[in-house]
Parts: C-alpha cells; structure tokens; sequence
C-alpha cells in the first residue's frame, strides 16, 4: 500500500476554500447541462433556438456550458419553448436560484458545516467523483431512510425538523446525478452490506437502490471484499474529484469526525490516487458486485417481518 498522510496530520496549506464564484459556477453549469439535454431531446440545434432568447448561437452555446451567467427571462424562454413538464420546472427553478443566488444550501446553513458545504460546490463542477467508503454508503447514493438512520445516529438529542432538513439536503445532492457528470465510481467496503443499518428493510431498500443505480451509464459501484481489500484498505474514506476546466484540475477530500481536508498539492494528490487505484485493482466486478448484493438483499429479505 502506498504511504499516504495520515488525516489527523495538519496540511493547512493544501486546504482549498470554496469561493462564491466557484459555487456560481457549479449550478449554472448544471443549469447549461439540463437546457442542452432538453434542446437535442427535441433534436434542435442551437441556431432553432437562438432566436428565443433574442440571440446569437455562440450565445445559446455558452448558456448551454454555463460560461455565462443565466437571464432568467432568457431561461423561462427556452422552457416554455421546449415544454417541459412541472417536475422539470421545478428542477429547473432549484438550478436557476442556485447559479443566481451563489449557494442554494442555504437554507440548510443552520444544519450544514462549512467544510460540508465547500464539497456541495465542488461537487457540483466535477466532472468525476471517485469516491471509496468503508462504513456506510456515500451520501451520494444514500436513500431517505438509510440518510435519516444515519443522520439520527449522529444527532440524536436534535429536534426532528433539523434531522429532516439534514435528510433532504442529502437528497438535493443527488440531482446531479441525473445528468450525464459528473461520473461517480464508488467503491464500497464489503462491510457496508454486513452493516444492518435501520434494520432489514432499510438495507433492503438502501441495497435494491445500489444495484439500480449501478446500471445508470455514469455510475459504476464496486465492492471491496474482506479477503481481496484488507492490505490496501485505509481506516477513513477518501473522495478524489476531478473538474473539466477552471480552478483546480483536481483535489482529494478527505472526511474527519468534525472537519475535512480539501488536498491540493500534486505529490498528496498522488497518494491518496494511488490508493485508489489499488482498491479499484483489488474490487470486485461490476457482474461480482451485483451478485454481492443481490445476496445480501435476500439475507435481509429474510430478516423482514411478513
């Protein structure tokens, strides 16, 4: 296994802050992304629809990457004109408020840490999340019952609406997903499965969710088995995003009990990449990882009360 630093050891100067301007830039690019999706699902090229907003092709274009910042005249156009759904709008409203309003989380600002935030951000301009955790499914992938076990676990003396504002913000997380980045390879300790979570159902529903999700062209979930993981496994999860373009190429986020790393310098970029790419070498199958699961869906299953 390579050497790697110890999370409890100090790197102050590879903390990176998350600015407004980077925030920004993550939902209008988000934003771009869906119109894009929206405008060749109607098989229409960009010079169909510039006239709507009143502008050029280039114009449409840079909305559509999320280089400009969105008009919200110039959005509800292209909706209107496209026809999108309610359940469209809606999501389509969340992203707007986002990239004009810098930080659509705040109103979880009472209930989320600093450091929690700046990963919502980067997160949300990545163009990939390599992630492996070796306690409980990311937080990307989690559903609302196993969220709210966990975030109950964590608080237990918090009055219910400060649990739920928790749960749901996990769940906003999880719009990103839908669209085609960032892509998420998720490697998970075999303990995860063995863990029983909030009970038989949940881990039933929690596990079906995984094998669903695993079959979404951008997501590849992998177990890491005891036998195969135990010499190269480290004790604390790891998160490695890589971004498209601005800023920095790269980072590794690395969770403690109360805070995080944000790791940019290049050489500990390097470690913490290797010993990523040592779990992926060692975890099992995209075919594997299904079977794992599926069994321990039907243990579960077994434990649920008829």
């Amino acid at each position: 296994m390579s050497a790697v630093r110890k999370p409890e050891e100090p790197v102050e100067a590879s903390v990176i802050s998350m600015g407004r301007d980077s925030k920004r830039e993550a939902a209008a690019r988000l934003l771009g992304e869906h119109l894009r999706i929206l405008r060749q699902e109607r098989g229409l090229g960009l010079k169909d629809v510039a006239p709507v907003i009143r502008g050029s092709v280039s114009k449409i274009s840079r909305l559509e990457r999320g280089e400009s910042p969105p008009k919200e005249r110039d959005i509800y156009d292209l909706v209107r004109f496209y026809g999108v759904t309610t359940e469209q709008m809606q999501e389509i409203d969340s992203l707007l408020h986002q990239a004009q309003h810098n930080e659509w989380w705040q109103q979880y600002s009472d209930v989320t840490p600093g450091f929690l935030k700046r990963l919502v951000g980067l997160e949300g301009a990545a163009e990939q999340i390599y992630t492996y955790e070796n306690h409980v499914v990311p937080g990307l992938l989690q559903t609302r019952s196993y969220a709210r076990v966990l975030v109950t676990a964590a608080m237990p003396s918090a009055p219910p609406e400060s649990i739920e504002k928790r749960v749901e913000l996990r769940m906003r997380r999880q719009c990103m997903l839908r669209q085609p980045t960032p892509r998420v390879v998720a490697l998970l300790d075999e303990g995860i499965l063995q863990r029983p979570v909030g009970g038989a159902a949940v881990m039933c529903e929690q596990l079906e969710y995984l094998q669903h999700a695993a079959e979404v062209q951008n997501i590849n979930i992998r177990i890491v088995e005891f036998e195969h993981g135990a010499d190269v496994a480290p004790t604390y999860p790891i998160t490695h995003l890589r971004f498209r373009d601005g800023g920095p190429s790269e980072l590794v986020y690395v969770e403690l009990i109360n805070s995080a790393m944000y790791v940019t310098r290049p050489a500990e970029i390097d470690e913490y990449r290797n010993v990523l790419n040592e779990l992926s070498y060692v975890a099992a199958s995209r075919d594997d990882t299904n079977r794992l699961l599926g069994e321990a869906i039907d243990r579960y299953r077994r434990r649920t009360p008829r």
